[in-house]
């Protein structure tokens, strides 16, 4: 079965994940209002989610019908090389939005400080940089295993030792998963408390306000930004549902193998497919949560 449905189902990702990281780039871009701090971030979220879609899904999505790789060792090393970098830059930007939104509301006057584009340029320019060097060793590892006339991709030499698979898999889930969530949590636990626990009075703007317009001025920031770190907050869930069951597989596996029944099958198809289906559902996330997209 999983020879029909797994290509179905990354067709869908392919077409939704084109179709949404396509219009979402092109939005911001043509628009020069919508390119602020949060929408450049997201459009290199949505440039690296793209760029995996686009070359690695087509290939990955044929491995259920063929049951091997054969596409040859550069194309191995290539898809093993765009999965790693396609997750750090999204692990990596979610993890600067949240301290993007962090900065917003509990010091607001801190934002208008030099060139806010130009900072987020460099920012993720950094998130590219550290993402693919990141990924430059699955680009080293990566490679073709001939089992039975039958060609798989593998991500572990076996000349790097049998502790590679379990220092690979603890490095991943620490530095792509564990590590930017408690950072964003820490984001989020002390945007609530400043929000919700403050009287909604936000530090650099405590000074008292005459005027009523300029009162509902700031309201109006004030529950934009909110709006601005829910959507944030939207996408770290979706992230973390989309990739956990792929961690745990991964350390189960490596860590405490135990009889591979139908149990732990289904979880490891469900957990890659998740992963994919992780960078297709932001835009869609982003249009029924953002009025200004769907504008």
């Amino acid at each position: 079965p999983m020879a029909i449905a797994a290509p179905i189902i990354f067709a869908v990702i392919f077409v939704v994940g084109v179709l949404g990281n396509g219009t979402l780039i092109f939005t911001v871009l043509r628009n020069k209002p919508m390119q602020n701090t949060p929408n450049i971030l997201i459009v290199s979220l949505a440039m690296g989610d793209l760029l995996l879609i686009l070359i690695s899904v087509p290939f990955t999505a044929t491995i259920y019908t063929f049951y091997e790789w054969p596409y040859g060792q550069s194309m191995c090393k290539m898809n093993e090389f765009l999965q790693t970098l396609s997750l750090g830059v999204s692990v990596f930007t979610l993890t600067a939005l949240s301290g993007d939104r962090f900065v917003a509301i509990v010091y607001p006057m801190r934002m208008h400080r030099g060139s806010p584009k130009l900072r987020t340029i460099l920012i993720s320019t950094g998130i590219w940089l550290l993402a693919t060097g990141l990924a430059l060793l699955d680009l080293m590892g990566a490679h073709t295993v001939s089992n039975a006339d039958i060609e798989f991709c593998n991500l572990f030499p076996e000349h790097w030792g049998n502790w590679y698979p379990k220092f690979q898999s603890m490095f991943r889930f620490l530095v792509y998963f564990a590590i930017p969530m408690v950072i964003i949590a820490g984001f989020y636990t002390s945007m609530a408390y400043i929000l919700w626990n403050s009287g909604r009075r936000m530090p650099g703007e405590a000074q008292r306000i005459m005027g009523g317009a300029k009162k509902t001025s700031t309201s109006k920031q004030i529950e934009g930004r909110k709006k601005v770190a829910k959507l944030i907050l939207s996408f770290i869930v979706v992230f973390v549902v989309c990739w956990l069951p792929r961690h745990i597989y991964t350390i189960w596996y490596h860590y405490l193998p135990g009889d591979y029944n139908m149990f732990w099958h289904v979880f490891k198809i469900i957990g890659f497919c998740l992963c994919f289906t992780n960078s297709c559902i932001n835009p869609v996330a982003l249009y029924f949560l953002s009025q200004q997209f769907r504008k």
